[in-house]
């Protein structure tokens, strides 16, 4: 996976999705805002070089949401024809969408949209409040128990036509009967580079640093498996709104990851 930073605008990006495939490995996945896939040749180009996997951001159902939120005009139509650009030459486009306070209400009908391009899988993330999330916390965050119905009814919508879909950051407790969509469950263990260092365990980082478990967690049925928030949620806004599982979801079979398969179709919601 490439990521960044913004990827896309590299020079030398086609060579080192080239080198990449000389290596020999068979799935190359581009995160990207997707402003550049607006250009049809530039999907093209990506796409010989050897990146067969694209995860673009959306993070409004109209441009006026999409376009506040990264603070780039016209951004919400440049990533959404790219979206199409990508689906049309045959891709596997897997969306993010970053849950604000600003964003949370529209869940469902970013979902509507997403389908209807095309996408193969979509998830929505809650926000990590760090950078400028952290600057502006208390206009961009969201609390989790206004969030959950929004998302679980954006879920619905493509359960319903079988498109891939899941959640992050967002804890078993307010999933209750969509826990099979939580994408912690098939996050895999990842070696990241990142400039001048390198993160041997994400998913060590993610657990012991990234996200923390409070009192309510020590009850809970689920806390095997649910990594908690990310740890400046609790700080803001305390735990009063994570309520214990008392009861452990009968195994089942869970997301089938877009690594296993490109025809995967989630179980419906029990």
């Amino acid at each position: 996976m490439f990521t960044g930073g913004e990827v896309s605008i590299r020079d030398d990006i086609f060579d080192i999705v080239r080198a990449a495939r000389e290596l020999g490995y068979k799935r190359i996945h581009i995160q990207s805002n997707g402003q550049r896939f607006y250009y049809k040749d530039f999907c093209r180009k990506m796409i010989e070089s050897g990146a067969n996997e694209f995860g673009l951001a959306l993070h409004g159902n109209i441009p006026e949401l999409h376009d506040y939120l990264t603070c780039s005009p016209g951004s919400f139509r440049a990533t959404l024809l790219g979206i199409r650009n990508l689906a049309e030459l045959g891709q596997a486009v897997m969306t993010n969408t970053v849950i604000t306070k600003s964003n949370y209400r529209h869940l469902p009908e970013i979902a509507q949209l997403l389908v209807s391009v095309g996408v193969f899988q979509y998830q929505f993330a809650f926000v990590h409040v760090a950078g400028n999330a952290k600057t502006y916390a208390l206009s961009v965050v969201p609390r989790k128990t206004l969030v959950a119905p929004y998302a679980q009814r954006g879920l619905e919508v493509g359960i319903a036509k079988g498109v891939n879909v899941m959640t992050e950051a967002i804890p078993y407790c307010f999933m209750r009967g969509y826990e099979q969509y939580i994408a912690e469950k098939i996050i895999p263990e990842t070696k990241i580079y990142d400039a001048d260092i390198v993160i041997e365990s994400f998913t060590e980082i993610r657990r012991n640093e990234g996200k923390i478990k409070g009192p309510p967690c020590r009850d809970c049925g689920m806390s095997g498996e649910c990594e908690g928030p990310w740890r400046e949620y609790p700080e803001m806004f305390g735990w009063d709104e994570f309520k214990p599982v008392k009861w452990r979801p009968a195994d089942e079979k869970t997301i089938i990851s877009f690594s296993e398969t490109r025809n995967a179709v989630l179980p419906a919601k029990r």
